[in-house]
């Protein structure tokens, strides 16, 4: 720790003072580095999602330069910081004078096209600063060195070390310490008084207010409130297409008087068949409870840095199923008999981490627990799966109905890979199965697949009508996880080619082919912006579909890329399930031909929302976009300059 705060001082004369930034100490960061539904933003303790680039934009959080903080706050905020731990936070760097205007993406760009890989970029544009972290000391030192003086747009850059963040929880703890010393103020102890008055509402009120915060609220208003979403959605994405390609403006004229102002219509939302108990993978994290129960499964009522490690039962969440209820009870049981304290993400001991379930209607269960072994002996370990397996297939958890149980060993990070933890097959099935459609599809532990089977049913359906295939149709199933897209779509065409980055469900989508009795289906296993340009060469069809189903983030600018230079590729259907962070997707589709963006644009077609995820904010977006045709009298009306 010394040795750390040494090299600090060290510094002194090129860290950024005054500043604390929220960085890589998340709840998905410095909680639970694993692998979780790449659709999913409802399912478990608040955002634990992964993102395939790890990028994301922050703003205007609590990240405004601050006053300083003395040495022996340090000490204490900075504890997090271990020699033998990855957190990017200690390799950051501030990028200053940066030109007006620019946005995240901007920036991205602008430093992958000089050959820098940041981990995570924090942009400040107003005040025209940025704090990029990197996986290590050489890609930082690469950094500074590269940026550093270059001109852009007119601006000279300048880069420095930036001063990691403050630990959210041990920041609160001091800041509850220092009001309770009297010497912040009647502000401050007003705000205190007001968060203690939340506090006293009755924990199962704190809890839906966290993980269903519509739980309250008519479904027919839900419904509501998320079309209005997705029609704003559309509305930008509508101002966007007429900034970026000016070809297509007395198109979209035409369109926005026709649609609301939309570039598109936009159908009726399709509702989820069903609104309680749907999720068929929840992850619960397993900690102190609110109630100040220890060796509690649950959900946190807040994010690590927000400053809360608290967790609560699910027993009264209406979005978990009663199947996966019972295994949380029933686990919790067998913890709380063993010797092994919860892991702490303040101070990095105990063992006991997360439990992810997962649950099929043909009523098969699988649960994932995940466990730090610290230093624990490799016998103690086996000991332990021994007695976890004959707790749940002889003893009281028995009753739960766990057909397939897995244990993972969850350590600290030692680098910024994020590939998936071996899980170690302790009883039952090594999968289990699910019915959607008609189909049988096999899930592994790592597999995607969606958490709402019902409303994944009418979201499939839906895709399959807009797609508009026939017997010489190719289909290209972009992130197609187990299979599910393709192979419900296989009889209607030609030939189905999937693309996934997970080798566990590619190898769940091809036994799902073989298991369904189609010969027409074929899996690669890779990243889509390696694959997919060389996949979509290969096709000779005249008649190409493509359907993508990108993590959150979207699809990687070189797939969007090799899309566009595709010209015999006609249709897409873009499967979002979140809209706004799939924005620069659809601006890249319907952008202006360049230099950069080889191939006639893309126009959206139709658009409609699916609720796959009741009682939140969020739901799937499905836009079909079409080549613009330039032989087409209407389309080069509307494309001419």
């Amino acid at each position: 720790m010394y040795k750390v705060h040494s090299a600090f001082r060290a510094l002194s004369g090129f860290i950024v003072k005054n500043t604390e930034q929220q960085g890589d100490l998340t709840a998905q960061s410095k909680m639970t580095d694993v692998t979780v539904d790449k659709n999913d933003p409802a399912g478990s303790f608040p955002s634990t999602e992964k993102e395939p680039d790890d990028l994301m934009e922050e703003k205007n959080e609590e990240n405004q330069p601050g006053a300083a903080e003395g040495e022996g706050a340090a000490s204490d905020v900075y504890r997090y910081i271990k020699g033998d731990l990855f957190t990017s936070e200690i390799f950051k760097v501030e990028i200053q004078n940066l030109p007006k205007y620019i946005g995240f993406n901007d920036l991205k760009k602008f430093l992958n096209k000089h050959g820098i890989n940041p981990h995570k970029i924090k942009l400040f544009s107003r005040q025209m600063f940025a704090f990029v972290t990197f996986k290590n000391q050489e890609e930082r030192d690469k950094a500074m060195k590269a940026v550093h003086g270059m001109q852009w747009k007119s601006k000279v850059l300048s880069v420095r070390l930036a001063k990691p963040k403050a630990d959210p929880i041990l920041k609160k703890r001091k800041q509850e310490e220092e009001t309770e010393g009297g010497s912040p103020g009647a502000k401050r102890a007003a705000g205190c008084q007001e968060v203690e008055e939340v506090e006293e509402e009755p924990l199962n009120i704190q809890i839906a207010n966290a993980v269903t915060p519509l739980w309250n609220v008519p479904y027919e208003e839900q419904l509501k409130r998320k079309e209005k979403e997705v029609e704003g959605v559309l509305q930008k994405l509508t101002r966007e297409i007429g900034n970026n390609n000016k070809a297509m403006l007395p198109w979209l004229f035409v369109q926005k008087e026709k649609y609301n102002k939309m570039c598109c219509p936009l159908e009726a939302i399709r509702p989820s068949p069903v609104q309680t108990e749907y999720r068929n993978k929840c992850e619960f994290v397993i900690g102190v409870g609110a109630d100040g129960e220890d060796k509690t499964v649950g959900f946190r009522l807040g994010k690590y840095k927000g400053g809360s490690c608290a967790v609560v039962s699910p027993s009264e969440t209406t979005h978990v199923s009663s199947e996966a209820k019972r295994v949380v009870q029933e686990f919790q049981q067998f913890i709380r008999t063993t010797p092994y304290a919860v892991y702490s993400p303040e101070t990095y001991e105990g063992h006991w981490r997360q439990l992810t379930v997962r649950t099929s209607r043909i009523k098969q269960t699988m649960a994932i627990v995940f466990f730090n072994p610290q230093k624990l002996p490799e016998e103690e370990l086996e000991e332990l799966k021994q007695n976890l397996r004959q707790y749940f297939t002889e003893g009281e958890g028995k009753e739960s109905g766990i057909t397939s149980l897995y244990f993972v060993r969850m350590g600290q990070r030692t680098s910024a890979g994020t590939e998936d933890l071996p899980c170690e097959h302790v009883t039952g099935e090594k999968c289990i199965h699910e019915e959607l459609l008609g189909l049988k599809f096999r899930i592994s532990p790592h597999s995607f697949f969606q958490t709402n089977t019902p409303a994944a049913e009418v979201l499939y359906s839906a895709v399959g009508e807009w797609a508009q295939l026939d017997q010489d149709s190719t289909v290209l199933d972009v992130c197609c996880g187990t299979g599910t897209i393709g192979i419900s779509l296989a009889k209607r065409v030609k030939k189905v080619i999937g693309i996934e980055l997970c080798q566990e469900a590619v190898e769940d989508a091809k036994a799902n082919a073989e298991a369904n009795g189609l010969s027409n289906v074929e899996f690669h296993c890779g990243k889509a912006e390696d694959l997919f340009p060389t996949v979509l060469n290969a096709v000779v069809s005249p008649n190409i579909t493509a359907i993508v189903d990108p993590p959150r983030a979207g699809l990687h600018s070189k797939v969007i890329l090799a899309i566009r230079r595709a010209e015999h590729l006609k249709r897409l259907v873009y499967v979002a399930c979140n809209a706004k962070a799939a924005m620069n997707n659809f601006i890249d589709l319907c952008r202006a031909p360049s230099n950069r963006v080889r191939g006639a644009p893309f126009r959206p077609v139709r658009a409609m929302a699916v609720d796959l995820f009741p009682q939140t904010m969020h739901c799937e977006t499905i836009l079909l976009l079409e080549r613009v045709d330039y032989s087409s009298n209407t389309d080069s009306q509307a494309t001419e300059a």
